[in-house]
């Protein structure tokens, strides 16, 4: 979950993804990890639901301070890490199942780069990324044999048909230009070329049972969300068929709900997460056995939240979504 989009503010009100200035409706408050007041509204024209006002560059550069991308060598601690580590290789599995080699793939907010490294040791595969200037871009630039572009996609980057892959985990709820980067997409993937895409399910239970409360929420990071229906009519107006979605995800659903909860019962959202992440000065007023509990409460419930994920994506209620789309010849 990275930030690859400029920085940039929009006016109050308006939908960041159709510009609609008119015809939105309010649905509920929140406030981010600093105490920072928001609501969520929905465009009463493309349905998308979005922060308002629009976070200004002072709130964004604070969010995706170093404490955000972990100030340790690694995002969380070694324990998370290496499970986290273990989802980034299998979406490289599924990748290499959908493209043969030699193939080209890019990941549009590759964050550490671990994804593309996954993808390189699986053959004759050229990996690219692109990630803002940072800690995460930082680590990725340590990876050998990632071609790393520092800043935003533009379409100019590439040759038109360029790729055989392009790839965006959990990172266009982050843009300021949503729209444009799935232009971007279309115009440099391959026909036949493969769009993967996963991003919180904003028609999920996790959303509608807690609100700003959502972990998935994140404010002000996630600018706005768009519906998996939604996206998939935005992609087949682009010249893409959907030929895979998944919503059944243990690395993100069932700790969704469960930071979720905790947020109903804390003074501060995201308490645990930002812990398991070593974020010390954020978790300083809850004592260690605050800590060691909230911890407890995550290993000992999590088979039992991974359940009731299998029961949610059933009926494509989980908390997150992942398509897979391919352009049509």
């Amino acid at each position: 979950m990275a930030l690859v989009a400029s920085i940039g503010q929009g006016q109050a009100g308006t939908c960041p993804y159709c510009n609609t200035t008119s015809g939105s409706k309010t649905l509920y408050p929140t406030v981010d990890m600093y105490e920072q007041h928001f609501m969520v509204n929905q465009c009463g024209e493309c349905h998308t639901v979005y922060l308002n006002p629009p976070p200004t560059d002072v709130q964004l550069a604070q969010a995706y301070s170093e404490a955000y991308y972990g100030e340790q060598d690694q995002k969380f601690n070694s324990l998370v890490e290496r499970v986290v580590d273990f989802f980034r290789k299998q979406r490289a599995i599924i990748i290499s199942s959908y493209v043969p080699q030699p193939a080209k793939v890019l990941d549009i907010g590759c964050g550490n780069g671990r994804f593309l490294y996954h993808m390189l040791r699986r053959g004759n595969y050229e990996a690219h990324g692109v990630e803002l200037p940072g800690k995460a871009a930082e680590r990725a630039a340590q990876v050998k044999g990632i071609h790393l572009k520092l800043g935003n996609l533009n379409a100019a980057d590439f040759p038109t048909g360029f790729f055989d892959a392009v790839t965006m985990f959990h990172v266009i709820e982050h843009l300021n230009q949503p729209r444009q980067t799935l232009q971007a997409i279309s115009q440099i993937l391959k026909p036949g070329g493969i769009a993967y895409i996963s991003m919180p399910n904003i028609d999920s239970w996790q959303s509608r049972l807690f609100k700003g409360k959502w972990l998935h929420l994140d404010p002000p990071r996630h600018l706005f969300f768009l519906s998996p229906t939604h996206l998939q009519s935005e992609m087949k107006s682009l010249g893409f068929n959907l030929i895979s979605e998944r919503y059944f995800n243990p690395e993100y659903n069932p700790f969704g709900m469960q930071q979720s909860m905790l947020n109903l019962f804390c003074s501060k959202r995201e308490v645990l997460f930002e812990h398991l992440k070593g974020n010390k000065q954020y978790v300083t007023g809850y004592s260690p056995a605050n800590l060691f509990l909230q911890n407890l409460f995550f290993k000992t419930t999590f088979p039992l939240f991974m359940l009731y994920d299998a029961v949610e994506a059933l009926f494509k209620k989980s908390a997150t979504v992942e398509m897979v789309f391919q352009k049509q010849a």
